[in-house]
């Protein structure tokens, strides 16, 4: 359990730290014309996926995707709805959890990173920099 706390420490804050490091204009960037959401569309589905799969885990059964962040171009609010759900992860890793419900903190980091990846194109593609942990942990 260790080890998963650890990791999704550090997907959390790789995507505050990456959130923080853009203006707020930044959130309302897409990818050019191909077919994509925004920056802050990126965020409200990370945002979701953490509320969800707590969710999830607190029940002990998936319950359906929801997200409370109402406006994704509000770097503020979007700041704040990633530092309650990271809150709110630690706390539940903090319980004794049954492996259905690590299945679904796995999942959840999986969903994290996946996006991670996502978020790599849209800094790319839009011409942005990234903050230092991004290039102390990825080849950016």
């Amino acid at each position: 359990m260790d080890m998963l706390k650890k990791r999704v420490e550090r997907a959390f804050q790789l995507t505050y730290d990456l959130i923080d490091h853009l203006d707020q204009e930044a959130l309302g960037l897409r990818l050019g014309s191909l077919p994509s959401n925004s920056i802050g569309e990126q965020a409200w589905c990370i945002i979701g996926a953490r509320e969800s799969y707590l969710k999830a885990v607190e029940l002990g059964q998936w319950s359906g995707f929801s997200c409370s962040l109402k406006d994704t171009k509000n770097k503020n609010q979007v700041l704040a709805s990633l530092e309650r759900t990271n809150k709110s992860a630690l706390e539940m890793m903090a319980l004794d959890l049954k492996d259905n419900q690590l299945e679904y903190l796995l999942d959840l980091l999986e969903h994290e990173i996946q996006h991670h990846g996502q978020l790599i194109r849209f800094v790319y593609g839009n011409k942005l920099s990234f903050p230092e942990s991004w290039h102390g942990r990825y080849t950016v």
